[in-house]
């Protein structure tokens, strides 16, 4: 995948974009149609493509596999809103990441932040474990990579920043001045901020990837991931495994994404400026014990936001430890009436989950604790619902939570009936 021992060299990168965000995000990779004009691409189920004479299609296309319409254009408005020359769409983030492992040779190491997605965990503890991959975990990569590297075996450093769940960010260009010295490629997970708020090849990363069934979709109704980067030589590689491998979305999904991501400039912003007003009302909260957030000051890596995020937003995912324990968590999930108890993020619609059960159950509790996953976590994803109500519904659902359970037990205690039937 990289050369090693000698340094990386950034590959050129495409000129500055004409236009702005939202412009691009409406145009780019969404030509009229040359014989009806319509202004909306038609969505190209055929899989496969007539040819002339043999060996020589008609257009571009021999089978749905190797390329699509519909994955052309999502893939080019990708590259541009990433900044980038090159953009592959795989089925879903997890295949992303699984191709990208798979381009490494058995033999290979990786370091990873300890505090990632647990599927990614999963895959890479699981799946690239059992096929001579091996990872190491560092709770602070910044301070740790140079140690952490091991020559001739390093050939990945791994960021999500922020993390999930913790919001942790990393400062993608320390980390990348280093790893590029030793010709590693640094991978940066972009999927909790979205190429709105951060562009990660804009700060030294060689691959920003994401799970398109979040932000970018923005409806949670598509399943599916993407990577962007400028390296011809690691586009010939990646664009041989999708093509290999298959792991390739529905023209279907791709259109739907693409219309997702239209609008995706106007959702991360309304969903950053909720999140911003729950995490502060939780900050304020005594049921609280502690918020993490990178658009609010008290987050320890607020000076990073500034510099990598779009007008140093937060972005709209945030953390919190609920006083009351693991009980008062599953509480709060099941006491919102606005946020809806679910996985995934990144929607329209807000959700709400314990990560310890659900989303990272499959980690070890040690490693979850030593990344900061307490059983009394709880993780929201802002929605782009009114922020009022957001706030109200979070406020609410502490005091059922957290207050509710003394009250009661206080009750019960004197022979008093409990009302509203939750338990300490």
């Amino acid at each position: 995948m990289t050369q090693y021992n000698k340094p990386i060299a950034t590959p050129p990168r495409p000129a500055s974009p004409v236009h702005g965000f939202g412009t691009l995000a409406v145009h780019a990779g969404a030509p009229h149609d040359p014989t009806t004009g319509a202004v909306i691409p038609a969505i190209s189920l055929s899989t496969t493509f007539a040819q002339k004479a043999v060996g020589s299609p008609v257009g571009l296309y021999e089978y749905t596999r190797s390329s699509n319409p519909n994955r052309d254009n999502f893939e080019q408005a990708i590259a541009a809103l990433e900044h980038a020359e090159y953009a592959l769409a795989f089925s879903s983030g997890s295949a992303t990441t699984a191709i990208i492992l798979q381009s490494l040779a058995a033999g290979s190491h990786v370091v990873s932040v300890s505090d990632v997605y647990g599927g990614t965990h999963r895959y890479f503890t699981k799946v690239a474990k059992a096929h001579g991959v091996q990872v190491t975990f560092s709770p602070s990569i910044e301070v740790d990579i140079a140690e952490l590297i091991r020559p001739n075996e390093t050939k990945l450093i791994w960021i999500e920043s922020p993390s999930n769940p913790t919001l942790s960010l990393v400062d993608i260009r320390a980390v990348a001045s280093v790893a590029h010295q030793h010709g590693i490629m640094v991978v940066v997970d972009n999927t909790f901020l979205s190429p709105y708020i951060q562009n990660p090849l804009e700060h030294g990363a060689d691959i920003v990837i994401h799970s398109v069934t979040k932000y970018i979709n923005g409806h949670s109704d598509v399943l599916m991931g993407v990577a962007a980067f400028n390296s011809p030589s690691l586009n010939e590689r990646l664009v041989f495994l999708q093509n290999a491998i298959g792991a390739v979305p529905s023209p279907f999904d791709c259109w739907l994404a693409q219309r997702g991501l239209k609008t995706l400039h106007l959702r991360a912003r309304e969903a950053s400026v909720n999140a911003l007003t729950v995490a502060k009302a939780l900050e304020a909260s005594p049921n609280v014990i502690s918020v993490n957030y990178p658009g609010i000051d008290s987050h320890a890596q607020r000076k990073i936001a500034i510099k990598q995020h779009r007008e140093g937003m937060g972005g709209g995912m945030l953390s919190f430890r609920v006083k009351g324990g693991k009980q008062a968590a599953e509480r709060f999930c099941q006491a919102t009436q606005v946020f809806t108890l679910a996985e995934s993020l990144g929607g329209i619609e807000s959700l709400v989950e314990v990560p310890s059960s659900m989303t990272h159950a499959g980690i070890p509790q040690d490693q979850r604790e030593a990344a900061g996953v307490f059983d009394d976590l709880v993780r929201l994803s802002c929605g782009i619902e009114d922020k009022d109500d957001l706030k109200t519904d979070v406020l609410r659902a502490l005091e059922v939570a957290v207050i509710g359970p003394k009250i009661n037990g206080f009750a019960e205690a004197n022979g008093a009936t409990s009302t509203n039937g939750v338990k300490a």
